[in-house]
């Protein structure tokens, strides 16, 4: 079984405990680069996704209406996964990826209201599989979804987790490790957390508090994607 994972930035720290899970169900990880170090446009073709058992999109520090930065693939990258969904291949998009999966679907993205920076918890309709949290959770965009997508949890602030089929998209992080958040936090410029209402200390105190229930939290999320989801 092999699994596409789509990578947007250079250096963005791989897949995490998605990546961990997948392995440890026996899939082989393919992991496709979209931008290039220093660089946000790519013309890298994207791979066939029917060549798949499953595909991970990820998350990108751009939303998917940037057209003026990322216009050189996201048109690609969406038609990716719009064959994907149609052809029955199963998708798990996370954050951006639950974004461009909005997009392929037929919904649309735009700015939220506010950013979510550090950890929340959420109203799930599905608790068993998706848990209400907290998880960590980092963007500034909210997808409004299509008619027939339905919506598996929320909060005030928008749609955090929905399915059609074989699709599903979390807003949050499920994939989230101490070591790969800590190199996104080591990234952020100064005066970043402070204007998203927030710390850098908060944020990776997060796993302090949480610890292993993190992990369980999401292990139980990836198995249900693939053991009801996947083969439905």
């Amino acid at each position: 079984m092999r699994a596409l994972i789509v990578q947007h930035e250079h250096g963005g720290g791989g897949p995490g405990l998605v990546g961990d899970r997948l392995i440890e169900r026996g899939f082989e990880l393919v992991q496709h680069q979209v931008k290039s170090e220093g660089s946000t446009e790519s013309h890298h073709p994207f791979p066939d996704p029917t060549e798949f058992d499953v595909i991970v999109p990820l998350g990108s520090v751009h939303g998917v209406y940037e057209r003026h930065l990322i216009g050189t693939w996201i048109d690609r990258e969406v038609a990716m996964l719009r064959q994907a969904h149609d052809s029955g291949v199963p998708v798990l998009g996370i954050c951006f990826g639950a974004q461009a999966l909005t997009t392929a679907l037929g919904g649309t993205v735009e700015k939220a209201l506010a950013s979510e920076v550090g950890w929340y918890a959420y109203d799930s309709d599905v608790p068993d599989a998706i848990d209400p949290g907290p998880w960590l959770t980092w963007h500034g965009d909210r997808c409004l979804l299509p008619l027939g997508v339905t919506e598996l949890a929320r909060n005030e602030l928008c749609t955090q987790a929905f399915r059609l089929g074989r699709s599903v998209g979390v807003q949050f992080h499920p994939e989230s490790t101490e070591s790969l958040i800590g190199g996104w936090v080591a990234d952020c410029p100064p005066g970043y957390f402070e204007a998203h209402g927030t710390t850098a200390e908060a944020v990776m105190a997060g796993f302090d508090v949480h610890g292993p229930a993190v992990e369980q939290r999401a292990r139980r999320l990836f198995d249900w994607f693939l053991d009801e989801v996947a083969p439905s």
